[in-house]
């Protein structure tokens, strides 16, 4: 910040970094870490929320998805801008607020990883079982798929990787569109959807929030930045592309979003059935889908929810990675970390980008055989809903300071959402906390 002489009043403000080839126009040709992020963000629990949310309350709240995607464009937004206006990495920016962003990131990225882990390999596994049903169990499937994924990581660079991943959200898009056609929805109703009305049942404003605040990822709109470094995409000269390419994002994510809730107000509320919350309720809209549509469609349909799981798993296997290199180079070696760094590869090959895969891949392995231990699935919820008011809240504290360039700081509208975002965030984390049995944890 500045003094009323204009001088900076803080040392070690960023300087002003400018493209040395100049801006460059937005482009279609140019769109990747946008739909690196949309096919990681969205994942299998996205997809049974929304259908829950369509199977209760037909199309009541489909403005409720729309406002989740405008909420998690600001929040990507605001990553990338940091990353391309300052030149330094989102963890350089955490940094620079005090160790206690080290030590709540070092927690959270062990933790959650060592759950998750064993999650995204059981959400893989489901759909290949239920393809496959006599080939092996449900365990050695989901060994199968992380193994898949660490190699697939390991021996391959951003390139490559954004390539596959845009082939399988390409098949997730058909899969998911193709659905919300073959149930013929109500576009009159559907229109209607998007006036924002709540539902006339008890806790209605929680579950709408939920809704909110559950299309399209968490600690992969943190990893937005990197991907878009390790693109190529390093100076503020990239702003326009970054920002068509965002918007294509949660376009993407809104797509995928609707569609589903589309299938459930018009296959399940209208049939008023119910499935399971968390994967299983995807296996048991297969058996759905071959009861009405036959045999071919519930293929189709679990083809496209393993493009789903699968592609959360390799992105996080990538994205969360890199962060975690970040991390280790940035507490290492005491300087600011650049994008240039992620866009050279280098975080790619560094040990500790692959001791998280291995960390991600191997540890959970145990859970899927023995079941997730209690207290650690309630730490690691509190600290998943404690992820997103801490991004919202660093994300206005960087933009609005002079660590960001003054051209690339924070506007009215980029502050309003993410303080809307922020306390969005915050509300469904304390209820998280409050939520958890505690008396069941000492």
């Amino acid at each position: 910040m500045e003094d009323t002489t204009g001088n900076s009043i803080r040392t070690g403000a960023a300087p002003e970094t400018n493209s040395d080839s100049g801006p460059r126009k937005s482009s279609w040709k140019y769109i990747g870490p946008g739909i690196v992020v949309a096919a990681t963000g969205v994942g299998a629990g996205d997809l049974v929320a929304t259908l829950i949310a369509g199977s209760n309350f037909g199309y009541t709240l489909l403005w409720a998805a729309v406002i989740g995607c405008l909420v998690k464009i600001s929040l990507a937004e605001a990553a990338g801008r940091w990353h391309l206006s300052t030149g330094r990495t989102l963890f350089d920016g955490w940094a620079s607020l005090g160790r206690w962003t080290t030590y709540f990131f070092a927690v959270y990225t062990v933790v959650w990883g060592f759950v998750y882990g064993a999650a995204a390999m059981s959400s893989s596994a489901l759909p290949l079982q239920a393809l496959f049903p006599d080939v092996m169990a449900l365990e050695w499937w989901g060994i199968a798929c992380g193994l898949v994924g660490l190699v697939f990581v390991w021996f391959n660079k951003y390139a490559v990787f954004e390539k596959v991943m845009t082939v399988l959200v390409g098949v997730m898009f058909v899969v998911t569109v193709y659905l919300a056609i073959r149930v013929t929805p109500n576009i009159p109703d559907a229109l209607a959807g998007l006036l924002p009305v709540l539902p006339d049942e008890k806790d209605s404003v929680l579950n709408t929030l939920g809704l909110i605040g559950g299309v399209g990822g968490t600690i992969t709109l943190a990893a937005y930045g990197y991907w878009v470094n390790a693109k190529g995409w390093t100076d503020s000269g990239w702003m326009k592309v970054m920002r068509l390419d965002n918007r294509v994002a949660y376009a993407t994510t809104g797509i995928f979003v609707i569609a589903m809730l589309f299938v459930g107000a018009e296959l399940l509320h209208s049939m008023n059935v119910a499935i399971e919350s968390g994967d299983k309720g995807l296996i048991q809209l297969g058996d759905i889908l071959e009861e009405e549509y036959g045999g071919a469609t519930a293929t189709f349909f679990l083809i496209g929810f393993f493009a789903t799981s699968f592609t959360s798993l390799i992105g996080v296997w990538h994205g969360v990675s890199l962060m975690f290199a970040d991390f280790v180079a940035r507490y290492r070696g005491r300087t600011q970390a650049k994008g240039e760094e992620i866009a050279s590869g280098e975080r790619e090959r560094s040990w500790p980008f692959r001791a998280y895969l291995l960390w991600l891949t191997f540890p959970p392995m145990v859970l899927l055989f023995q079941g997730q231990p209690f207290r650690l699935v309630i730490i690691y919820g509190v600290l998943g809903a404690a992820f997103l008011p801490f991004l919202a809240g660093t994300l206005i504290w960087l933009l609005n300071s002079d660590r960001t360039p003054a051209e690339w700081r924070n506007g009215w509208v980029s502050n309003g959402m993410l303080v809307i975002a922020g306390l969005l965030f915050l509300v469904l984390c304390v209820k998280q906390v409050w939520d958890q049995p505690w008396a069941d944890f000492f």
